[in-house]
C-alpha cells in the first residue's frame, strides 16, 4: 500500500502522566500509541510540529499513512487525537495498523458541491442546513475515500438528504447504514424561505424528529 505521508516516530519507553507532560513541555514531542493487526500495542513519541503539519492537509485523516518508528516502517490509518481544549495543541495521536486483506473503518469528510447553483437556493429561495460533515464508513484499505461528494445542485426546498442518498464508491460501505433503515440519519436539508410554508419541508422535519 503505497502512502502520500510519513509520520516520523520514535520508541517511547517512558511512560505515565508525569512522563507525557514532560515530553510535551520540555522535548516538544507528544505521546502516541500504535495498535492493531498482530502485533502488541507499541507507545511512541511524535515530534509535534511535524504532526500539526500532517494534520493541515486534509486527505491526511483519510489517507493510508507510513509510520516509521526508528526506521521500522508500517501501514497505518490515523484512529484518534485528543486536542487540548482551548490551545492548537494535540496532546495524544492513536494510529491503527492496516492490513491489505482486512476492511477498516473510518470516518470520511463530506463536500457539499453546488450549493451556491442548488436549485432549492437560486431559484426557490431557500437556505441549506448541514446536520452531517463526515460519515463512518468501512471498506479494505485499498478502496478508502479521500471524501465523498454530495451534489446539491438539483436539490428543491422541503428535501432533506440522507446517507442513503449518497453515492459511495464501488467498495465503500455506510456503517450506519448496515445497522438498519433507522439509522439512515439525515445529512442537509434545503429549507423554503423564511416566512414561506412547504407541505414536504414538514413532511421531512416530522420525518427527522420521528
Amino acid at each position: 500500500m503505497s502512502s502520500d505521508y510519513t509520520v516520523s516516530a520514535t520508541v517511547r519507553a517512558d511512560v505515565g502522566k508525569g512522563a507525557s507532560r514532560r515530553l510535551r513541555r520540555l522535548e516538544g514531542e507528544i505521546p502516541a500509541i500504535v495498535y492493531g493487526g498482530e502485533k502488541a500495542p507499541q507507545m511512541l513519541n511524535l515530534i509535534h510540529k511535524d504532526l500539526i503539519r500532517l494534520l493541515n492537509d486534509e486527505a491526511f485523516y483519510t489517507s493510508i499513512l507510513t509510520l516509521d518508528v526508528d526506521g521500522q516502517k508500517e501501514s497505518v490509518v490515523l484512529k484518534d487525537l485528543q486536542r487540548h481544549p482551548a490551545k492548537l495543541r494535540v496532546l495524544h495521536a492513536d494510529f491503527l495498523r492496516v492490513n491489505a486483506d482486512t476492511p477498516i473503518t473510518l470516518h470520511v469528510p463530506l463536500h457539499f458541491l453546488n450549493e451556491d447553483i442548488c436549485v432549492g437556493v437560486k431559484l426557490q429561495g431557500g437556505n441549506i442546513t448541514h446536520a452531517a460533515t463526515d460519515i463512518e464508513v468501512q471498506c479494505l484499505p485499498k478502496d478508502l475515500p479521500e471524501f465523498i461528494e454530495v451534489d446539491m445542485a438539483k436539490i428543491e426546498t422541503g428535501t432533506t438528504l440522507h446517507i442513503s442518498d449518497l453515492v459511495l464508491p464501488a467498495g465503500v460501505s455506510s456503517t450506519a447504514l448496515a445497522l438498519g433503515e433507522d439509522h439512515d440519519q439525515a445529512i442537509a436539508t434545503v429549507h423554503a424561505p423564511r416566512g414561506a410554508s412547504s407541505d414536504d419541508e414538514d413532511e421531512a422535519e416530522a420525518s427527522d424528529a420521528e
